[in-house]
């Protein structure tokens, strides 16, 4: 995808961007937003296995 120049300079875009300051509160958030969307995929992934479970009918036998 990316070669470790283009990221370097997205880095060094972000920095001149926001400051030094910023950078770890950015990363944070960026951090929690990613747990939260595992989080709730997670949860999502469940609600659809548990629906499709209920729809299989009982085998009998």
């Amino acid at each position: 995808m990316f070669g470790s120049s283009e990221i370097i300079l997205i880095l060094l875009a972000v920095l001149l961007l926001f400051g030094g300051k910023k950078l770890p509160e950015i990363a944070r958030n960026i951090g929690k937003g990613y747990n939260l969307l595992k989080r709730e995929l997670r949860e999502f992934r469940n609600s659809v296995d548990l629906n499709e479970k209920d729809d299989e009918p009982e085998r009998k036998g």
